[in-house]
């Protein structure tokens, strides 16, 4: 994997990769493949590439998906020299259903109040990506339900996507854990009980598809960050 020739320097730089680093080589142990992306520059991200044009956070190399790995010396090695931020590749050990974070906020209420749900299954890691979006980490390989493929502001990421990991910086503030892996003994949800909790959250929303939002649908981080 070729990464940016980017030499970081200043104070802010090597604390980040530090933080970076111990983080990646985290989510390596427990089995989550990492990828490093592009380096923050305080108002866009850098690859390295020549001409890329994608200012936004995106992975540090094209061939990402080959390369992501839960190897842990591979992982400390990315991080060794550089401020890459942290990537979790998904489809592979989970996968992420990306939602609005007023949404979000209603889907945790729901988990809290829903007496028909088996909530002991529903638990799971809840990341939040200041640009307004919450990621819930659920077992990978389920579809998401006919009635949530009408809602275009819900997006599940599955092979082929990665998604941005605390402590990740952004030009909006870092990305942080709402509901920290630990917190969960780093267990998964059944994809299948938290999107019982999205329907349950949407309530009105999908017997009056018109409210909608009629946004482009993002399948992925990867058509997201192009």
């Amino acid at each position: 994997m070729q990464l940016t020739n980017h030499q970081p320097f200043g104070p802010i730089d090597v604390l980040d990769r530090l933080r970076y680093r111990r983080a990646a080589r985290r989510y390596a142990a427990h089995g989550w493949p990492v990828t490093p992306g592009a380096i923050f520059l305080g108002d866009r991200f850098d690859c390295g590439r020549p001409g890329c044009p994608i200012m936004r956070c995106h992975p540090a190399d094209e061939s990402w998906e080959d390369g992501a790995t839960t190897d842990e010396a591979l992982v400390a090695n990315w991080w060794r020299n550089r401020p890459h931020v942290v990537l979790l590749a998904t489809g592979w050990r989970f996968d992420a259903l990306e939602v609005p974070a007023k949404l979000g906020v209603r889907l945790l209420g729901t988990a809290r109040l829903h007496a028909g749900l088996d909530l002991a299954d529903a638990r799971g890691p809840v990341a939040e990506v200041p640009s307004g979006s919450w990621f819930f980490l659920v077992r990978p390989g389920t579809p998401l339900r006919s009635e949530l493929e009408g809602c275009l502001d819900i997006v599940r990421h599955g092979r082929g996507s990665w998604i941005p990991a605390a402590p990740t910086r952004t030009a909006e503030g870092p990305v942080r854990w709402l509901v920290e892996p630990d917190r969960v003994g780093w267990r998964l949800p059944a994809a299948a009980a938290v999107q019982s909790m999205l329907v349950a959250a949407l309530g009105d929303r999908l017997r009056n598809p018109r409210r909608v939002a009629a946004v482009p649908r993002q399948l992925s981080t990867t058509r997201r960050a192009a």
